[in-house]
């Protein structure tokens, strides 16, 4: 069987060299049974039946309708972790940039550099530029997921006192972060003590403006914020308030808007956090593997709509995944019609996640059409897919 596949953005030519020959790239999305993005709008997007999958070559998807694809049996990927070198390295560039002015230094060289005597009048004019370093200060961290964890370690190299924040921080994450490292239970312990504080969590609407006014008045007179993860993630007129009342030293944001591009106290870059060769070379091939595991197995590892399912390389005759509510007695009566239609079950795994669920199923004789239909038929279920 041969899939299609097209890239909604550029995608790393390494990164699709890991598609081998039973891929086809495909110009129209409508023709394809997986699509790579990474900052291409999906919502306005008619998706086709022939669409399996959709998988975003980097971490955050809110270009892409979640729910809309949950409801069609379409699995969303993003590939975690594959760019967090990239944006810890950007993230360590602002706290430098914003705690020794290197910006304004820059500044004022290239606005002197016709002067023959630059060399000499730079040493009276750097004590305007003069800043503090990294080492011994406090820094804290909201969201200890792939890109916080290793920021933290980070720190703890150059001798910064860190503390984490993440009350839903996972097993993997815990195991890799430093014993150095302070967990705080309360974000408002950040917001009270720390001189630097960097947030990498998602936008969702639990998110939105977490850092607003509130949590800035709690800060203290001085403190450097580093956003590299989404722009609402703060409110960035109280932040901008602040710079301008001498509460908050700088703002460090990768996102250029209206509110903060150009203002007093305020650099910002124009999305530059995964914008390496190294992270674009590896989301790619992330989000290539991913869709192969899903189109060719059916198995499910890093999807931000649907649960993680894995049940291997297909050995069975045949193979089915059922997308479908998370709600009682689905399996019963998924079992149920294969028991009628005289189909023995070689292997099940059935996983969920909030409201949907996801069952793959392999027989001993290849699916056959009748049979999915059937299935399909059962009220609660968004899809069903032959995989062999």
């Amino acid at each position: 069987m041969t899939y299609k596949f097209a890239c909604l953005n550029s995608i790393s030519p390494i990164g699709l060299k890991n598609f081998n020959n039973k891929y086809e790239q495909v110009s129209d999305p409508s023709e394809a049974n997986g699509l790579l993005v990474r900052s291409a709008s999906l919502h306005d997007m008619e998706f086709s039946d022939s669409l399996y999958a959709i998988a975003r070559a980097g971490a955050g998807v809110n270009n892409i309708p979640l729910t809309k694809c949950a409801e069609k049996g379409i699995v969303v990927f993003n590939t975690p972790g594959a760019n967090a070198n990239g944006v810890k390295e950007l993230v360590f560039a602002g706290m430098l940039l914003a705690a020794r002015d290197i910006v304004g230094g820059v500044d004022w060289v290239r606005d002197n550099c016709s002067d023959e005597n630059i060399a000499k009048v730079a040493e009276k004019e750097k004590k305007k530029f003069a800043g503090t370093e990294l080492q011994g200060k406090k820094l804290g961290i909201i969201g200890l997921g792939a890109i916080g964890v290793i920021v933290a370690n980070a720190a703890v190299n150059l001798g910064m006192d860190v503390y984490g924040y993440d009350p839903y921080v996972s097993v993997d994450s815990a195991w890799h972060l430093s014993r150095k490292i302070t967990h705080v239970l309360n974000v408002d312990d950040i917001y009270k003590n720390c001189d630097f504080i960097t947030i990498h969590v998602p936008l969702l609407d639990s998110t939105r403006h977490m850092i607003d006014k509130k949590a800035v008045s709690m800060m203290k007179k001085g403190v450097i914020l580093i956003n590299m993860a989404r722009d609402q993630l703060v409110d960035e007129e109280a932040v901008v308030a602040a710079i301008e009342a001498g509460k908050v030293r700088r703002y460090v944001s990768d996102f250029p808007n209206s509110t903060v591009s150009g203002k007093k106290g305020c650099i910002t870059t124009p999305h530059l956090g995964a914008s390496t060769e190294e992270s674009e070379i590896n989301c790619a091939k992330m989000a290539v593997d991913e869709l192969k595991d899903y189109l060719e197995n059916g198995n499910i590892k890093n999807s931000v709509n649907y649960p993680s399912c894995d049940m291997g390389v297909c050995t069975a005759g045949g193979r089915v995944g059922i997308f479908h509510k998370n709600q009682p007695s689905m399996i019963t009566q998924f079992t149920q019609i294969l028991g009628a239609s005289d189909v023995n079950i070689a292997g099940m795994a059935n996983k969920s996640r909030k409201e949907v669920a996801y069952t793959l199923i392999d027989f001993d004789s290849p699916a056959d059409k009748k049979l999915v239909e059937q299935l399909a038929q059962v009220n609660g279920v968004y899809r069903v897919r032959i995989i062999k």
